[in-house]
């Protein structure tokens, strides 16, 4: 970027916020260059605005002097690009002082938030003020963005889990400074805005996930009511190989309603890393963890080769309903199925206090810990227990008081994520599997896998890289291991449904019709390419314009 465009945009950006909320200092400037995905990308400064109007004036100044803008909400993408932007030299727009919860209706079940509205703060609003809701909620912690999420189109675990669906009404600054405002909610009055998304004329929500056309100021989110029942399930399988029988077995209950949260399918070492971090002693050095040990770990903590899990709701007769399809649905299956409640949950819990000298009550009291945390994500209280994962090769192990204040990205923990998505069949889970297994054994990573029913019909799957990014050799390696990965699960059909920033250029090479019909809407939104460049976008002159 030009530093002389720079100069008076910072100026005016200054007079416009203030000193203190326009920053070029170098430790700044590498916080938000700091990334899990080792991604190298320094800002040329951080602007924080505080509302709207100042992320138009925000907007206006850059579009003004040819600056090329990055917003983010909270910076805490971990695993896709942290708080970095795509290309280095941008700068930063940074929402997280954004923390409003403009409007709250608990008779129809939704909020409006700003960007800076993290999980930890509305739930904490929810039950301050007695509303008789749950949000969905993410393992990625209490202080993480419900909208940056949102716009990422990530996933929970509840009903509402896929969240993008419980958008109704967005609020976004164009790279002019035009506020446009989808669905109904640009009409003055109308009276369902928050309850009918589509509006009338062009349904334009979408445009503006995964996108660079426009800066989303606020949402209007949909809440889940709460129910008089919440139960849990869990099913140990303990092949390897047997999991694939059970995604055929659960996807129809998830088609017919049966099973309406999302569902999460983890292997051994996914759940391993949630409870401790990589062994290093055990291990003499050695990565991947050696089956020998990797089997010991899981027996001692009583972990099977897949954990299947899921939340009941409803009333009383609605959730022993689920349960008798749930028996039914895997009863000649070789796993172990069980069915957790607040009243087993209490229970477990002080048989674990009472036996804690012993190995069956420490190994009783994690899986108590477990379930607790399940629990509270099911009803919308954001425990940030499953970070662990992305601390899993850091050399210094959990941080003091983690989880409270988790932060992978200042704490110097390597992590990447691919994401594939698959047709909700066990065949297309094992493909993945065996697709991906090869290229973790020969770069040395442990693969920690989950698969989730996000849909009635898709698997979304999370395959984990955790590496020592004090180790110059892991890292290269783990890049390596990620991008060819990432080329095979995309020349096998298996695409990620959402991508880090190393690869926002890599969707499609040959920027076919669909890419080129997205570059036309930039360019007409957007034609001076100030709002992210680089993101969700196929390189410059890739397959021609299309005309």
């Amino acid at each position: 970027m030009n530093a002389a465009a720079l100069a008076p945009a910072l100026a005016q950006w200054r007079s416009l916020l203030g000193d203190a909320q326009v920053q070029t200092d170098a430790a700044t400037l590498d916080s938000f260059a700091s990334s899990t995905a080792s991604w190298p990308a320094r800002p040329a400064a951080v602007v924080r605005p505080g509302c709207r109007e100042d992320v138009v004036g925000v907007v206006r100044i850059a579009s003004t002097h040819g600056v090329p803008l990055y917003p983010v909400s909270t910076g805490r993408n971990w695993g896709y690009g942290d708080a970095c932007a795509v290309l280095p030299g941008q700068v930063i727009v940074d929402m997280s002082g954004m923390r409003g919860i403009l409007e709250a209706d608990g008779e129809l079940g939704y909020v409006v938030i700003e960007p800076g509205v993290t999980q930890g703060q509305l739930s904490r609003f929810l039950a301050e003020q007695h509303l008789p809701l749950w949000m969905d909620c993410t393992g990625a912690g209490p202080d993480t963005s419900l909208l940056g999420n949102i716009l990422e189109r990530g996933f929970g675990h509840s009903p509402y889990g896929n969240r993008v669906q419980q958008v109704c009404g967005m609020e976004v600054v164009l790279a002019d400074g035009e506020v446009v405002r989808t669905g109904y909610t640009h009409f003055q009055p109308a009276r369902a805005a928050r309850v009918f998304p589509y509006g009338v004329g062009p349904w334009l929500d979408g445009l503006f996930t995964q996108s660079a056309l426009g800066i989303v100021t606020s949402v209007g989110l949909w809440l889940m009511p709460q129910t008089p029942v919440l139960g849990h399930f869990l099913c140990s399988v303990p092949s390897h190989d047997g999991v694939d029988a059970v995604v055929d077995a659960l996807r129809p209950l998830r088609m017919d309603g049966t099973l309406r949260s999302v569902i999460h399918i983890g292997n051994d070492l996914r759940v391993l890393s949630g409870g401790m971090t990589y062994p290093r002693e055990a291990a003499q050095g050695q990565r991947p963890l050696p089956e020998a040990l990797r089997a010991s770990l899981c027996h001692d903590a009583g972990i099977a080769a897949w954990t299947v899990s899921g939340a009941l709701y409803g009333n009383a007769q609605q959730v022993q309903a689920a349960r008798r399809a749930l028996r039914r649905a895997l009863a000649r299956l070789p796993l172990s199925l069980r069915f957790i409640d607040e009243q087993r949950l209490a229970l477990a819990g002080r048989a674990a206090r009472l036996f804690w000298r012993t190995g069956t009550g420490r190994k009783l009291a994690a899986r108590v810990a477990l379930g607790r945390s399940l629990f509270n994500m099911n009803r919308g209280i954001p425990d940030g227990r499953f970070l662990a994962g992305a601390y899993w090769r850091r050399r210094g192990g959990l941080p003091p008081g983690f989880p409270a204040n988790a932060d992978p990205a200042r704490d110097n923990c390597g992590l990447l994520w691919l994401s594939p998505v698959m047709p909700s069949r066990g065949a297309d889970l094992r493909a993945v599997m065996n697709l991906a297994q090869p290229y973790y054994a020969r770069y040395g990573f442990d693969l920690f896998a989950t698969f989730s029913m996000i849909t009635e019909r898709a698997l979304g799957g999370v395959l984990t890289i955790a590496y020592d990014k004090d180790d110059p050799a892991e890292s290269a390696d783990a890049q390596t291991c990620y991008h060819s990965l990432f080329d095979a699960l995309m020349a096998a059909g298996y695409l990620p449904y959402r991508v880090g920033l190393q690869s926002m250029a890599a969707l499609d090479p040959q920027a076919d019709s669909f890419w080129r019909t997205a570059s036309r809407i930039k360019a007409a939104l957007d034609p001076l390419n100030i709002i992210a460049p680089g993101r969700y976008q196929p390189p410059p002159g890739a397959g021609g314009t299309g005309s």
